[in-house]
């Protein structure tokens, strides 16, 4: 077995009242919080990372649950009549957009799960920074730097923007309307 391996069974295993103690510490953190070394380095590794300049790890915590907007505390407009929130994203795309609003010059390349509790989600987004000349130079990350690439998260070209748009789990007979999106589908019908 190999060292990623034997971390990811490490990982896999872990002991509750571990994993219990560092949701704890997290909670006191940011939300959003930029951090040295992945948690899960067989996780990010396998999803692209690279220690190396001008690619950035950052934990951020997501709320769960809350399908129904907030009360309206007071006053009458017309932003908040819509009760319900649009639940087609995940809570993994949702993180990812909250960190490139924050990072706004990196470009996210990928995330994964790290934790859940009752009211939270813990996510670690890999962010490239496509201007650092580590990068350009890079074969495997220089796609990254080109500008149709630019604020993929948005557009839902992440692997978890692509999860919820039905890209990775739906393929063939069943899924002509999702290709290549609903809009252009409903677009080209009339």
């Amino acid at each position: 077995m190999g060292f990623y391996q034997h971390l990811r069974e490490t990982w896999n295993n872990l002991d509750p009242a571990v994993l219990r103690a560092r949701m704890v510490a997290w909670r006191k953190e940011d939300v959003v919080i930029r951090i040295e070394h992945p948690t899960r380095l067989d996780r990010a590794r396998s999803l692209g990372y690279r220690a190396k300049k001008g690619i950035l790890v950052v934990r951020v915590r997501v709320k769960r649950g809350g399908r129904m907007r907030e009360k309206m505390k007071s006053g009458r407009r017309s932003k908040t009549q819509r009760r319900m929130k649009v639940v087609s994203k995940s809570y993994q795309s949702i993180a990812e957009e909250r960190v490139n609003s924050k990072f706004m010059n990196c470009e996210v390349l990928n995330s994964y799960f790290l934790a859940q509790d009752g009211k939270h989600y813990w996510f670690e987004v890999i962010l490239v920074d496509p201007a650092s000349p580590d990068i350009v130079s890079d074969p495997k990350l220089s796609w990254i730097a080109q500008p149709q690439h630019r604020s993929r998260v948005f557009r839902g070209l992440t692997a978890a923007g692509r999860r919820s748009r039905g890209l990775l789990t739906r393929k063939g007979k069943g899924a002509e309307k999702l290709r290549p999106s609903l809009r252009a589908h409903d677009r080209m019908a009339h």
